[in-house]
């Protein structure tokens, strides 16, 4: 039986209306926005809240904060890709039994054997589950903290490893950073509130629960469904690139779903069996999203919302997303922010008149909420140090 044909332009009309970026379907919660999106970035402290407010009716970095360390309903986990991700509180125990404890694994691992090979012999396994112990105690007793205020109570914080001996690159990294990252995947700790604006990366840190266990199994294929749901019909090499996950193991979740076989306009993809009907469009729609937001980042194949000699402008030399401007669900510019605050745009393509005013709109919409806050992303991409310069 012949596939059914799903075209690029079908795919691109999807877009306003999942990823919440159309002006009707906006969100008024930043845990709508989470769950539509599946995860957002959090690699960058801003990128969050950028991505978040790009998709609500009253963009609101309070909004954002009440989801993050008041009510805790979105979670930071180090997850898909190594990544690390804000994901709903319900979403959160299949993200960390599919991908994240698997992670966290290897970073003991990686971290114990730094230990051993960084330092002068005087810590082992036994010595770090000692540690650990310490820094949750006193993380109890202090409701929430810095690691160099926890260093003021477990002093071995304060030593240091010698990361890569003998090479050129040789550093040295204090244990207390690397060790409450590790207690942070284990899902022993949370990052609170940062010290400082919303854009700051110094954060305390603070217990939290324990999330339910969840088979493995099971959970890869509730990632898969919720994936595909936003982000297909897509091919297997996008779920295992956005995953992290090996072949086999992309190969088994989409079958444990029961996708279904559809044809792309680069190949075969799939999708869920109740997924493929033709969308109505949404009104037309333009955004300016951040670097890392989900959207940019969310297909290994772009090819079809993304023309290939943009890439160089829009990327850095790691593969990280730079600042878009969307029309449509197309890229068609970047976009930055300049010391006096200005948002400036560039188009990579021919928009027409009233798109540029949109867009003009828009940039006017993200510099209004920002107002006094400048916001430099942490990969920093060709268009956008040429804007914000």
């Amino acid at each position: 039986m012949k596939s059914l044909r799903i075209s690029d332009e079908q795919r691109r009309t999807r877009l306003g209306r999942r990823h919440l970026l159309a002006p009707g379907h906006r969100a008024t919660t930043v845990e709508d926005v989470a769950d539509a999106l599946v995860a957002l970035h959090a690699t960058d402290a801003a990128t969050v809240y950028l991505s978040a407010c790009a998709r609500l009716a009253e963009p609101s970095t309070a909004e954002v904060e009440r989801g993050l360390y008041e009510d805790v309903t979105l979670i930071k986990l180090l997850s898909m890709r190594r990544t690390l991700f804000a994901v709903s509180r319900e979403f959160a125990p299949y993200v960390s039994s599919s991908t994240a404890r698997a992670i966290a694994v290897k970073e003991r691992a990686t971290f114990v054997k730094f230990l051993r090979d960084g330092t002068d012999g005087g810590w082992d396994e036994e010595r770090l589950a000692r540690t650990e112990a310490e820094v949750l105690e006193a993380l109890d007793a202090r409701g929430e903290a810095t690691t160099a205020e926890l260093a003021k109570d477990v002093p071995a914080l304060q030593e240091t490893i010698v990361v890569s001996p003998g090479k050129p690159y040789e550093g040295r990294q204090s244990v207390g950073s690397r060790l409450l990252r590790l207690l942070a995947s284990d899902g022993h700790v949370r990052r609170a509130r940062p010290r400082g604006s919303w854009t700051s990366s110094l954060y305390p840190y603070a217990r939290v629960p324990q999330l339910p266990e969840i088979d493995v199994r099971e959970a890869k294929a509730e990632v898969a469904r919720r994936w595909l749901a936003a982000y297909g019909p897509a091919t297997e090499a996008d779920l295992k690139w956005w995953t992290g996950w090996t072949l086999g193991d992309t190969r088994r979740a989409l079958a444990d779903v029961g996708v279904t076989g559809v044809e792309l306009s680069h190949g075969a993809g799939v999708a869920l069996p109740d997924d493929l009907d033709d969308e109505p469009a949404a009104e037309p729609w333009v955004a300016l999203l951040p670097g890392l937001d989900p959207t940019s980042m969310g297909w290994r194949g772009r090819g079809w919302y993304l023309s290939p000699d943009h890439v160089p402008a829009l990327f850095d030399r790691a593969g990280n997303v730079g600042p878009t401007v969307w029309s449509d669900g197309r890229v068609v510019g970047g976009w930055a922010q300049r010391a006096d605050g200005e948002v400036r745009w560039r188009p990579l393509a021919d928009v027409g008149r009233e798109t540029a005013a949109a867009i003009d709109a828009e940039a006017a919409r993200l510099a209004a909420w920002l107002g006094g806050v400048r916001v430099t992303p942490r990969f920093r991409t060709p268009l956008e140090r040429e804007l914000s310069a």
